[in-house]
């Protein structure tokens, strides 16, 4: 008899392991605990139901999916109804209905805790996937890892590091809900450039794309394209102001480092400078980074040319402001009253005034250049608002 007994459940497992295409190894003691619980109307003991839970562990982490595992044991529970032995499923009426309460009872419990053991599961895999993403896009940005290795580590996440890539940096101007900007940016990126070796990832309260020049290759203006598709993502997830700037493509793993410091000190800096724009060009702010590489000789020009603005009174930001105006219009003095809603002859005034106080002349090429590398260096230290630093 249990011979007979162990072949019909054997034959019930197989046939519906068919159905879904899940193995039939993740019934285990199914099909014996449903037979059970339709013999005598025994409820799946404590034991049992971990059992079950097991499995479901055991079924995402080999990839099937949950879906697949609860069609198994649909499958498997209605078929068994459907060949039980006649000695087990004879009887009156009441005995039939209890005996296919006690069943779907147990189905009950044992699908429950199937799909408990397999979310339980895919979380942990989850939780495990995005820990690897962290200290893989840590190592590749800091740049310092052994390259052989990242190139075997960035197999799992479709990238080749043997291609030039651009590392863009998306960073929020208040506190935001960063996880949900991250993944409307890699919905967007994908929609637009396809899933091609991109990788999204957060790092320091900013979110960091990795793309390669084969993704946004159809594209005129690759890194515009590139920035523009991530700060429209970012401010329709968060509905607030975004900067994004994008560093210069290079090949290798150090030429993801060298993007990403690139991104990332243009960033900064036009968080320091107070930059309107949304999306920021590295290429406009060279000047400000060459400046910033010596700290000492910035703070001796902008104190040796620009100091003795302190003398007027409580003008000096003015002053300062204005010249940053005329240069940024090619020294067109209508155009730097338009930018800074003043009269003409307000601007030529003030000029006037930093000439006199000064001795540069805004006009002459020669003074020029200096007092404009000085007005850069002033907008670099936030003077007059900060004090030089005594170096």
């Amino acid at each position: 008899m249990a011979d007979a007994r162990t072949e019909w459940i054997a034959a019930v497992a197989a046939a519906a392991s068919r159905t879904p295409g899940a193995p039939v190894e993740f019934l285990g003691e199914y099909l014996p605990m449903l037979a059970s619980a339709a013999a005598d109307g025994r409820r799946p003991d404590a034991g049992q139901v971990r059992a079950v839970r097991a499995l479901g562990r055991r079924a995402a982490e080999a990839g099937v999916g949950a879906d697949q595992v609860v069609e198994l044991y649909l499958s498997a529970a209605w078929r068994m109804w459907r060949e039980l032995p006649h000695a087990e499923r004879a009887g009156d009426p009441r005995t039939v209905h209890a005996a296919a309460g006690a069943v779907l009872r147990a189905v009950d419990d044992a699908v429950g805790a199937l799909v408990e053991g397999h979310q339980s599961a895919r979380r942990d895999l989850i939780r495990h996937e995005e820990a690897l993403r962290r200290e893989f896009v840590d190592d590749l940005l800091r740049g310092d890892a052994d390259v052989a290795r990242m190139v075997e580590r960035a197999e799992p996440f479709g990238l080749d590091l043997g291609l030039a890539h651009h590392v863009a940096l998306a960073a929020p101007t208040a506190d935001t809900d960063l996880d949900r900007a991250a993944a409307a940016v890699e919905r967007s990126i994908v929609t637009r450039f396809g899933d091609r070796e991109v990788l999204v990832a957060t790092k320091d309260h900013r979110i960091v794309v990795l793309a390669p020049t084969s993704a946004t290759a159809r594209s005129t203006d690759p890194p515009r394209e590139l920035t523009g598709t991530i700060e429209s993502a970012c401010r329709t997830a968060s509905g607030q102001r975004w900067r994004v700037v994008v560093g210069r493509a290079f090949a290798g793993a150090y030429g993801v480092a060298r993007s990403y410091e690139e991104a990332r000190e243009a960033l900064q800096l036009a968080e320091r400078l107070h930059l309107d724009e949304d999306v920021v060009d590295p290429r406009h702010l060279l000047v400000y980074r060459v400046l910033g590489r010596d700290q000492a000789a910035i703070v001796d020009l902008v104190r040796d040319v620009l100091g003795p603005l302190d003398e007027v009174r409580g003008r000096a930001a003015t002053l300062v402001e204005t010249l940053h105006a005329y240069f940024s219009t090619a020294g067109v003095a209508t155009e730097t009253a338009r930018r800074l809603h003043v009269s003409v002859r307000t601007v030529t005034y003030r000029l006037a005034t930093v000439r006199r106080v000064t001795g540069y002349h805004p006009s002459d090429p020669d003074e020029r250049f200096a007092l404009h590398a000085a007005v850069l260096g002033a907008r670099l230290l936030d003077w007059p608002r900060t004090p030089l630093p005594d170096l």
